[in-house]
C-alpha cells in the first residue's frame, strides 16, 4: 500500500541525512517514467541466482536509485531487492570480514556501498522498520575506507588497498560520506575527515573540472574529466557547507557544475569524451559506461538538497537531460543506452548500468527539473 510522500519524507528527519529527499512536490509524470524504467531494469537484468544486476559498485547505485524512487513516490514496488540483492544480503549479515571479502580492496566501491546502505536505512526508517543492519554495515565499511588514508601526496584515501593510486572519485566519495555522515550522526570524526579531504586535493584543473587523479609525483595527471567526478564533488561540498556553515563551498561546487554544463555537453546534453552515437566510431568501454551521467544527475540532486535556493539555476538543465534520456537513449523495450546527446545510430551501449544511469536522471529531474 502506498503512503504519503510528505509524511514519509518528514519521518526521515530522525536520520538527519544530507541526501534524504526533503519535502517538495515531485513531478508525478516523471516518476511514472522512472517506475517503468526501474521495472524493466529489474525484470530484464536482475539475476536472482546471484543477486546482481551488473557489478558490485554499480549495483550499489542501482539499489540507491530504487530506494530514492520509492522515497519519492511513496511506493513499496521494489522492496524485494533489499533481501534478494547481494548487497542487501551482506548487509543483513553485518560481518566485517564478509564485507572486506566482497569489496576486495576497492575503496571507491566501498564508498558507493555506504551510500546505498544509508538509502535503504532511510527507507526502512520511513516505514517504521528496523534499519540497524544497514547503518551497522555502513559504519563498518566507512571505517575500512577511513583506514586507507595516509599522508602521501599531502593526504587522501588510496583508490585501493594496493596503494598505487590516489584518485578523484575515491576521495570525493569520502568527502561526501564523511560530511553527510556527520549530518546524520553528529560524529565529529566524520566532520574532521571531510575537512581533511577538502584541504588535500589538487585534482581540479584550470577549467574548474576534476581530472581522474594524481601521478606518483603527486601532481594532477591531466587524465579524463569523467562526468561523475564533477557531480560527486558538488554533493560533498554541499553537505560540508551545511555542516560548517561555510557558504563559499557552494561557490566552489558551482565552479565545477557550471564547467560541466559548459564543457562536458553536446548541444546542451551530457556527453562523455568517449561517447559516440554512431557505430564504428569511438566508444566507451564497459568500465566507462557505468552510468556516469546519471550519477552526476543524482549528486546534483543531493547538492540541491543542501542548497535548495540554487535549484532554479539548474532546473532547466536537469529537464533537458531527462528529455534526452527519453527521446534519444531509451529504446522500444524501455532499456536505456549510454548515449544521451543524440539518437542511437549503433554506437550506444545498453546494459544494466546504463539503464540505472537513466533511472537516476529521471528521479533527479522529477524533484528539481520542470514538470
Amino acid at each position: 500500500m502506498a503512503f504519503s510522500p510528505i509524511v514519509l519524507l518528514w519521518s526521515l528527519i530522525s536520520l538527519a541525512s544530507a541526501s534524504v529527499l526533503y519535502p517538495r512536490s515531485q513531478c508525478t509524470a516523471t516518476l511514472d517514467t522512472a517506475t517503468v524504467v526501474a521495472t524493466r531494469l529489474n525484470d530484464y537484468y536482475f539475476d536472482n541466482s546471484t543477486g546482481f544486476w551488473g557489478i558490485l559498485w554499480t549495483d550499489a547505485n542501482t539499489l540507491e536509485d530504487l530506494h530514492n524512487l520509492m522515497l519519492a513516490d511513496g511506493s513499496n514496488d521494489f522492496v524485494y531487492y533489499e533481501n534478494a540483492s547481494y548487497i542487501g544480503g551482506l548487509a543483513n549479515e553485518q560481518s566485517e570480514s564478509a564485507w572486506s571479502s566482497a569489496i576486495n580492496g576497492a575503496n571507491d566501491d566501498a564508498g558507493w556501498i555506504v551510500l546505498s546502505l544509508w538509502k535503504m536505512a532511510d527507507y526502512k526508517s520511513a516505514r517504521g522498520e528496523d534499519y540497524s543492519a544497514y547503518i551497522n554495515s555502513a559504519s563498518m565499511i566507512y571505517d575500512m575506507i577511513a583506514g586507507q588514508w595516509d599522508d602521501t601526496c599531502g593526504g587522501g584515501v588510496w583508490w585501493s588497498t594496493a596503494h598505487t593510486y590516489k584518485n578523484a572519485i575515491t576521495n570525493e566519495l569520502f568527502l561526501y560520506i564523511s560530511a553527510s555522515g556527520y549530518l546524520r550522526f553528529q560524529n565529529d570524526t566524520y566532520l574532521e575527515n571531510a575537512e581533511k579531504v577538502l584541504s588535500n586535493s589538487g585534482m581540479r584543473n584550470s577549467e574548474g573540472l576534476y581530472n581522474d587523479g594524481l601521478t606518483l609525483e603527486c601532481v594532477n595527471n591531466g587524465e579524463t574529466t569523467w562526468i561523475y567526478n564533477q557531480g560527486v564533488i558538488a554533493s560533498g561540498l554541499g553537505a560540508l557547507s551545511v555542516a560548517t556553515g561555510n557558504t563559499t563551498l557552494l561557490t566552489e561546487a558551482e565552479i565545477t557544475l557550471d564547467a560541466t554544463v559548459s564543457l562536458l555537453t553536446d548541444d546542451g546534453v551530457l556527453r562523455e569524451s568517449c561517447d559516440d552515437a554512431e557505430a564504428g566510431g569511438s566508444s566507451c568501454d564497459h568500465d566507462q559506461t557505468q552510468g556516469f551521467q546519471g550519477i552526476w544527475m543524482k549528486h546534483v540532486q543531493y547538492y540541491l538538497d543542501n542548497a535548495s535556493d540554487r535549484a532554479s539555476k539548474y532546473s532547466d538543465f536537469l529537464g533537458v537531460q531527462n528529455n534526452a534520456v527519453t527521446v534519444n537513449a531509451t529504446d522500444s523495450d524501455e532499456d536505456i543506452g549510454s548515449v544521451w546527446y543524440a539518437a542511437n545510430e549503433g554506437g550506444s551501449i545498453f546494459q544494466a548500468e546504463t539503464s540505472t544511469s537513466g533511472l537516476a536522471a529521471h528521479i533527479s529531474a522529477a524533484k528539481y527539473g520542470p514538470c
